[in-house]
């Protein structure tokens, strides 16, 4: 019968298994071969960088059992982080479809009056229109809006919503709208000058939108009053301001959620 002993000669030494310990920022890490000892503030091309409590940094590359942790050797792992959660619903308050691709476009569409427009109208209800396959278009303003109802044809399952700004009783806005006699087509608007306007003033961190004396280009006198410099970079401004329809006033969300039922509700 053999010994304990003459077994643990014939298999030798026997290797301890080293901890693997996730590289969390603040670590207190020991380099055994230079004694250096700090917190670790980042990992970064395959090395881990030390701070001493003098602040000096160091480097050391990455490796099994590279540092002492606590007196005992350890090698440095990436921390597991989970997915962020996909949020619930949609920059409009909509309930979010997961996993749905963009359906393919409808014959219906919704129009509104420049690029500004557009592009506000995708950072809001950007999911919503692709879950619904609605296509949204700029036209440049609307004073030739009743030839181009006539150019696109409308009919039964090809209806058009129309988003227009400055819907306010005696403006040239709201003569061109009322001159529309279609069924398929509904118009809906908000009454502000222009789209930047149905932006909270908040959002895009002022107190109130400034006024804009009479003969100036609305655009540039806001970005003037503001020190915005030229209207593209005062779009900027406004539309990194926008995350969801809280950053909108009422008039707008109520517009084009009712050009979006529209469009939608027997088109299917």
């Amino acid at each position: 019968m053999r010994s304990h002993s003459y077994d643990d000669v014939l298999s030798g030494p026997r290797k301890r298994k080293v901890a693997e310990v996730p590289a969390e920022p603040g670590l207190v890490l020991e380099d055994p071969g230079s004694g250096f000892c700090g917190a670790l503030i980042r990992i970064e091309y395959g090395n881990a960088v030390l701070e001493d409590a003098r602040g000096r940094h160091r480097v050391f590359p990455l490796g099994p059992a590279a540092f002492l942790l606590e007196g005992k050797p350890v090698t440095l792992v990436p921390v597991r982080r989970s997915a962020p959660a996909v949020p619930s619903v949609s920059a409009s308050g909509s309930v979010r479809v997961a996993g749905v691709k963009a359906r393919t476009a409808r014959d219906s569409r919704i129009w509104v009056e420049g690029k500004h427009d557009a592009e506000l109208v995708e950072r809001v209800w950007g999911h919503d229109l692709r879950v619904e396959g609605v296509v949204v278009e700029p036209l440049d303003g609307v004073d030739e809006l009743a030839e181009r109802i006539a150019d696109f044809g409308t009919g039964p399952g090809r209806r058009l919503g129309v988003l227009v700004d400055h819907l306010v009783r005696g403006s040239k806005e709201s003569r061109i709208v009322d001159s529309i006699r279609d069924g398929n087509v509904l118009v809906t608007g908000h009454p502000y000058v222009d789209i930047w306007q149905a932006v909270k003033p908040a959002s895009v961190g002022i107190s109130a939108w400034p006024s804009v004396p009479r003969g100036v280009e609305w655009k540039e006198g806001i970005c003037g009053a503001l020190g915005w410099g030229e209207p593209y970079e005062g779009w900027q401004r406004v539309l990194a301001g926008v995350s969801s329809f809280r950053d909108l006033e009422t008039p707008l969300i109520g517009a084009v959620e009712r050009l979006i039922d529209f469009v939608t509700v027997t088109d299917d």
